[in-house]
């Protein structure tokens, strides 16, 4: 399956929220608080914004790094999200929506002070609803 983007370009403010998941969760590698800000955000059935944001002073991420091995399922998930939810973004590229999942899904991660270790950033976003 195609990736829907080469490189993920993400903000500033994507960067800090990055930086805070780190820190409170422990988790070491910035593609893995992606991988869980996009399927937070997948959780979603609006669309999420679609602005544009400055990558100045953000961060990179390769596709084959953001997904690794699971490359093809992410892709999977966008289009079956796309498929399901998105009937009035059919003029959004697949980068697009992909880049303002990730960054919808930041800001659910990040948002609130209750997450601070791994154990509350698990419990908080592995429930079942």
């Amino acid at each position: 399956m195609k990736p829907p983007s080469d490189i993920i370009r993400l903000g500033k403010q994507s960067r800090d929220q990055l930086i805070k998941l780190k820190r409170h969760t422990g988790i070491e590698s910035w593609n893995i608080i992606c991988r869980w800000a996009f399927c937070a955000s997948l959780r979603e059935t609006s669309l999420p914004p679609l602005d544009k944001t400055s990558a100045k002073d953000g961060v990179e991420i390769s596709w084959s790094v953001f997904a690794g091995d699971a490359s093809d399922y992410y892709a999977g998930l966008l289009l079956i999200w796309r498929r399901n939810y998105a009937a009035n973004c059919k003029d959004v590229d697949d980068a697009a929506l992909l880049h303002a999942h990730i960054r919808r899904g930041l800001g659910y991660l990040a948002a609130g002070t209750e997450t601070r270790s791994i154990s509350d950033f698990t419990k908080r976003w592995l429930e079942v609803g």
